[in-house]
């Protein structure tokens, strides 16, 4: 089955799109990566979108708005990887839409929202789409997030040590497999660290754009600014001593919490910094609970993914706080090796959105999506709602064996249409 994967995060800067042939050879699901391909929301929509975002409040013909051209974006970047990726034989499409609000409170989740109406994802494309994952997983009393975590136990069963994804987007999550191996060293866990790139790309925002208010940057391209300034360490102990960092997981959070109106607070009290020095220090605090949330569990891999592998001060401040390859390490391994997604057949960039076709494919055959060890529900559902595409609706039948394991076939590249061959 060949299913495109779709995936806007936390950063809200465009939509990811991923096409993978999926298929299931006894207890084994094979992904062979077709391709990925990347759209940016246009300036207006992601300005309209940044300013219905929490802390701001929205009207619903503001919602109402957004979800119709959100929708209308997804399907056309779908529409394209269908006929880019996928040779025009695309069979389903699995959009995980963008995220506008959390509704987290005392370590419960009560409610989520994404918006990216699926309709017009159907009608432009054909194709059934599967939408809405992350709701079912919350009614059944779990976190919602990090939702792609049973693509990652499936991904890690069996590889030594104590492996562990993780996504630097907005939001920093992981993924723990404690003993690699099914029936070993425990429940697999799975949570999200604290900010990864939210509060950069704040800091980034709001105060380099003052300097440069034509071009006023987004984020820390290549690490540049937190490479040039020093990490001011009041600042980041107040930081640290946010209570989220302490609680137990399972346990989510979002920008909800992690705002530029939190960040001025924290910098309120302290004295005038340059944003080279704001964004070093926020750099290192990305890093330093990354490292802190993962480190009771002796990790001996962090496999990464995510739009923070693209900044090499974010990942070297990571090593740095992991110990990679220094002596009485974490969990007296010697370290922590820490590795891309790329190494293991997933391109770090696109892993989510191919983590999203699994999901898809997984509903698409009646089973279930979640692992109740890393979301903190009672039971694993199936998730997800079904658009129908064309004039009728045909699902495969579930399988006699659900997978319990992914592999990643590295395959032939994509399937290109005629024209383009």
């Amino acid at each position: 089955m060949r299913v495109v994967g779709l995936m806007s995060g936390t950063s809200y800067d465009a939509i990811d799109a991923a096409a993978a042939d999926l298929a299931l050879h006894g207890d084994t699901l094979v992904l062979t990566p077709l391709g990925m391909i990347s759209t940016a929301y246009d300036d207006d929509l992601r300005a309209d979108l940044a300013g219905a975002l929490p802390p701001a409040g929205a009207d619903l013909a503001t919602v109402c708005r957004l979800d119709t051209r959100i929708g209308q974006a997804f399907a056309a970047a779908a529409v394209r990887a269908d006929e880019e990726l996928c040779g025009g034989r695309a069979d389903l499409v699995a959009s995980h839409g963008q995220t506008v609000f959390h509704w987290a409170e005392d370590g419960r989740v009560h409610g989520t929202l994404q918006i990216g109406e699926a309709a017009w994802i159907a009608e432009a494309t054909g194709r059934p789409v599967v939408s809405g994952f992350r709701t079912r997983d919350v009614a059944a009393g779990g976190q919602g997030a990090p939702l792609v975590s049973i693509v990652d136990v499936m991904w890690l069963r069996g590889r030594p040590g104590v492996p562990v994804a993780l996504n630097l987007g907005g939001i920093g999550n992981v993924t723990v497999v404690p003993g690699g191996v099914a029936g070993t060293g425990g429940e697999p866990l799975a949570f999200d660290t604290g900010p990864a790139n939210a509060l950069i790309d704040a800091a980034v925002t709001a105060l380099a754009g003052r300097d440069a208010p034509g071009d006023a940057p987004t984020m820390d391209a290549d690490g540049a600014l937190a490479a040039r300034g020093t990490v001011h360490l009041p600042l980041l102990r107040r930081l640290l001593a946010d209570p989220y960092y302490a609680r137990p997981a399972p346990k989510t959070t979002g920008k909800e919490l992690f705002h530029l109106p939190y960040l001025r607070a924290a910098l309120d009290s302290c004295e005038p910094l340059s944003v080279e020095d704001v964004v070093a220090t926020l750099t290192r605090l990305t890093a330093r609970t990354v490292a802190d949330a993962i480190r009771p569990f002796g990790a001996t891999e962090v496999i990464a993914s995510g739009g923070g592998t693209r900044n090499p001060v974010l990942m070297d401040r990571l090593r740095e706080e992991l110990g990679e390859g220094a002596d009485g390490g974490i969990g007296g391994r010697g370290g922590c090796v820490v590795r891309s997604s790329d190494e293991l057949g997933l391109p770090a960039g696109a892993k989510e959105a191919y983590a999203f076709a699994v999901l898809g494919w997984l509903t698409a055959h009646g089973l279930p999506g979640t692992v109740p060890s890393c979301t903190g529900a009672r039971r694993a559902s199936v998730l997800g709602s079904i658009t129908p595409g064309g004039p009728g609706l045909r699902l495969p039948r579930p399988p006699a064996t659900a997978p319990v394991r992914l592999t990643v076939d590295a395959g032939p590249g994509p399937v290109r249409p005629d024209h383009l061959r």
